[in-house]
């Protein structure tokens, strides 16, 4: 499918500060886990056009973060191979919406293969999966890599030390974690200031309306000085829950149908026998008959109104879901203090920022 070419991405799209990266990002950026790489009965080429059309979509909205990883796709890296021949293409298409100097692209590392030292953050791993990923997606750079999890087996300044190497080297702008624990971040951060190395600056957390304590408690004193963290958020639909397409029953062709999702089936019951899904359903009907939104969009832009969250990662295979998701952008501009009040009294799973902090029950601070 042809479009024709644009000059410059929408102006509606909002953007916030990646920590303390001087980046701006998008609100929302778009992802390729679980969406490209992956068994979707398209021949190789469809693939690669199915992704220059998400892509595309994307860009014109105003997206302008891109984010990978070396595990992504089956075999792994398949994803970025799909990614690297579409930004080829569309840059060739259209290089002014497309120039690199303004969008950003990401990769991650940890899994790269099954060989013993393919994987995890040893010095080895990391540049040669750099090398690989970038390979794979036809750049010369990232803009921001991740250490994709922590590593229980590599000294954290045998990582900063490599990754400082990574950025330092060129194959990255700025480097990050994913799902790291506050601890571990702060530690790195440092090693990385009493050696004159280069720091973490990013976190990829879980964050949705059901997976909110790190994002909202344990991260919580990494927001500010000297730390200053900024947030790529993944999963904010809950691997589709809080579309409201489980409420009732999977529906055919569904995520949850599909081979190696097993695990979702099963999260899927718990949320039926703990009460999220009855939740679901009253977030959706507030949705529908209070916003006038789809319950995702209403997810969408739970998740934008934390000020913490840069910037909120999508996961779509087809245009069309992309565009529908980023009606969010509307919703969280009129999304108001007594709307969102509403919304967590359905919830009622709001941590508590101070507890386990200090401070709660021995200092109190009524405008807090």
């Amino acid at each position: 499918m042809s479009t024709p070419a644009t000059d410059s991405p929408s102006p509606d799209m909002p953007h916030r500060m990646l920590g303390r990266t001087g980046l701006q990002v998008s609100v929302f950026s778009y992802g390729f886990w679980a969406t490209f790489g992956v068994k979707q009965g398209l021949t190789k080429d469809e693939g690669i056009e199915r992704a220059k059309d998400c892509l595309r979509t994307a860009r014109q909205a105003g997206v302008n973060l891109f984010d990978n990883a070396e595990v992504y796709g089956n075999p792994r890296g398949q994803a970025e191979h799909i990614m690297g021949q579409a930004l080829a293409q569309l840059v060739a298409e259209d290089p002014t919406l497309w120039r690199r100097s303004d969008i950003l692209v990401t990769t991650k590392i940890f899994w790269g293969g099954d060989g013993v030292n393919e994987k995890g953050l040893s010095r080895k791993h990391i540049i040669e999966g750099m090398e690989a990923s970038l390979d794979r997606l036809q750049l010369d750079y990232v803009d921001l890599a991740f250490c994709h999890r922590p590593d229980p087996f590599t000294p954290t300044e045998t990582v900063v030390r490599a990754m400082s190497d990574v950025v330092r080297g060129g194959l990255a702008t700025a480097w990050g974690t994913s799902e790291w624990s506050a601890q571990q971040i702060t530690e790195a951060c440092w090693i990385a200031r009493t050696m004159g190395l280069e720091p973490p600056q990013f976190e990829q957390p879980q964050y949705n309306m059901f997976h909110r304590q790190r994002v909202e408690q344990e991260y919580h004193p990494i927001y500010r000085q000297p730390y200053g963290f900024g947030t790529t958020v993944w999963s904010p639909l809950m691997s589709g829950i809080l579309t409201g397409k489980y409420n009732d029953a999977i529906p055919d062709g569904s995520r949850l149908t599909q081979p190696g999702y097993e695990w979702l089936c099963k999260a899927l019951q718990q949320h039926r026998d703990t009460g999220v899904i009855d939740k679901v359903r009253a977030l959706s009907t507030y949705a529908r008959d209070t916003l006038d939104c789809s319950m995702a969009q209403l997810a969408l832009a739970w998740a934008v109104k934390n000020p913490h969250v840069s910037t909120v990662l999508l996961g779509a295979t087809r245009p069309e879901q992309i565009t529908e998701n980023l009606g969010a952008i509307a919703v969280a501009r009129r999304l108001d203090d007594v709307q969102m009040a509403a919304i967590e009294q359905i919830l009622a799973n709001k941590p508590d920022i101070y507890s386990g902090y200090g401070g709660a029950g021995m200092r109190s601070l009524d405008t807090l």
